[in-house]
């Protein structure tokens, strides 16, 4: 493993779409965050990227960019179907990993993925943004005041401008199976794992959607059934919802005002005032995900305590299952013997 400075992490990163810029856009304000190489599949798109964002290496090679002294952990955000390849390759190698959302096809890259952060030492965490932020923290510090839990209930539905291609005959990335992409990948996600880390795991999933013809689910509704509650998430990228979240107990509820991006949050007892328990202060979303990660690495720490090894393997052990009763399966879910 590379010499890890005591106040600078050096960061590759594995991918050029939109995201990144907003990820980066956070990260520089960090400034233990020091932005050393990028990754492409072309030295041309390598080196536009590079000049965007000034970053000194460019690698064309996965392998030459794991194996390089330059870096000390790397960020992917490559399509999902490479999540997990790509974080095992950077693990061996002894670099530390940030893997985005959706952390990988399936329960048996999740699990291979585990296995390899263990094996090699290395720091890996799930770079789900909303559950490290301050206001998802406001939700749990402040849930018990709800008394005895009866429901949760999420919705994260925005129509992709993507879908109007389909509808013209062009298929794009985000509803093709071959890069385990889909709604409940894309935006569903983001209404389960809030539940998990609160919950933990249900004990029981019944799922309804509607499946595109390419064979990746638009939209869904699933029902969890807990001890003593009930849980409801919906999700959708055909259709648009501005429907609030909601934690509700036998004293009171928690509202959150999007479950994706947490602006607002309110404690609500019954027959009283709304209470709000936001922070009005934080920075941008992804900052949080980044200091997490970055403290993990400086403390010798090798998974959060929120976006757990545990919690990520539950959410898509979750979506394996809800993908299961929808009979939606990736070129991924064929390989290495895993059964869909």
């Amino acid at each position: 493993m590379s010499t890890i400075s005591p106040s600078k992490i050096r960061f590759g990163i594995v991918g050029t779409n939109f995201i990144v810029d907003t990820v980066l856009e956070a990260a520089r304000l960090d400034p233990r965050f020091e932005l050393t190489a990028i990754y492409s599949r072309t030295q041309e798109s390598a080196n536009v990227f590079a000049q965007k964002h000034q970053i000194p290496h460019t690698f064309v090679s996965l392998e030459d960019m794991a194996q390089s002294p330059l870096i000390d952990a790397v960020y992917i955000a490559s399509p999902n179907f490479l999540h997990s390849s790509q974080s095992i390759q950077f693990m061996k190698h002894g670099k530390h990993v940030l893997c985005e959302k959706p952390f990988a096809s399936n329960v048996t890259e999740c699990k291979a993925m585990i296995a390899a952060a263990k094996e090699y030492n290395v720091t890996l965490m799930e770079a789900m943004k909303s559950t490290l932020t301050p206001n998802f923290k406001a939700v749990m510090e402040n849930i018990s005041a709800l008394g005895t839990i009866r429901r949760y209930f999420a919705s994260y539905c925005q129509y992709s401008s993507r879908y109007d291609k389909l509808k013209e005959g062009i298929v794009l990335n985000a509803f093709n199976p071959a890069f385990s992409n889909g709604s409940v990948m894309d935006l569903g996600v983001y209404t389960i794992y809030p539940m998990v880390v609160l919950f933990g795991r249900p004990k029981k999933i019944s799922a309804t959607g509607f499946i595109l013809s390419t064979g990746a689910d638009g939209q869904g509704a699933v029902n969890f059934e807990y001890e003593g509650m009930n849980a409801t998430v919906l999700y959708s990228k055909i259709a648009d919802s501005h429907l609030p979240t909601e934690i509700q107990g036998e004293k009171g509820l928690i509202s959150l005002d999007k479950i994706n991006t947490i602006e607002q949050v309110k404690l609500c007892f019954r027959q009283k005032d709304e209470l709000e328990i936001s922070h009005r202060d934080q920075k941008n979303e992804y900052y949080y995900e980044i200091a997490e990660f970055i403290d993990l690495i400086q403390s010798g720490r090798r998974e959060s305590e929120i976006n757990s090894y545990e919690n990520s393997l539950i959410t898509i052990e979750i979506v394996d299952e809800i993908r299961k009763q929808l009979g939606v399966v990736y070129p991924a879910d064929l390989l290495d013997n895993f059964k869909i």
